[in-house]
């Protein structure tokens, strides 16, 4: 593990919280702050809400909240209740509750969260999966959704279409 304090980390007054954006209220626990020029290589795991302003490459996971702030660049896989990111992460998002993508976030990485909140601006490339809150179910309650009698109507209308083309072709041959 390497960690690495180049200059000052920032803690609760950064520009983000004079806007409101990213940083939770006095009352959350943030119990993590990566501040903006420092180096976190490793595993991460912590009880409370973690701000990333610098750069990580890991393993994290949070049972609350994890904002990647607009100069935070990271490369890891996060887990973690709500996911706010206005900076880069290269890894795919696990939310149980919410992920915001703020106007300056990057993205390259699969998302998985039961609500999923996009700015203008944003880039990404991924696979989004919005789950409802039920994450392993999502691929079976769309099918059972959609129906096997509605499978049964498109294969049918298939089927005649099919009919129509082969009489059409029939007649067109038997009329020259």
């Amino acid at each position: 593990m390497m960690i690495s304090f180049p200059g000052p980390a920032r803690g609760h007054g950064g520009t983000a919280q004079a806007k409101g954006e990213l940083m939770p209220g006095k009352n959350d626990s943030t119990n993590c702050i990566i501040g903006e020029g420092s180096i976190f290589e490793g595993r991460f795991y912590v009880n409370g809400s973690i701000l990333i302003e610098g750069k990580f490459q890991g393993d994290i996971r949070t049972d609350e909240q994890l904002i990647v702030g607009p100069t935070g660049k990271v490369k890891t896989d996060i887990q973690a209740r709500k996911v706010t990111i206005a900076g880069t992460l290269i890894g795919n998002i696990m939310a149980t509750e919410e992920v915001t993508l703020l106007h300056t976030g990057k993205v390259l990485g699969n998302i998985t969260t039961p609500k999923l909140s996009v700015e203008p601006g944003v880039i990404t490339e991924g696979k989004v999966t919005i789950t409802s809150g039920q994450a392993d179910e999502t691929r079976k309650l769309i099918e059972e959704s959609f129906g096997t009698e509605t499978e049964d109507a498109f294969s049918s209308l298939i089927k005649e279409k099919k009919k129509e083309k082969a009489k059409d072709r029939e007649k067109e041959d038997t009329g020259r």
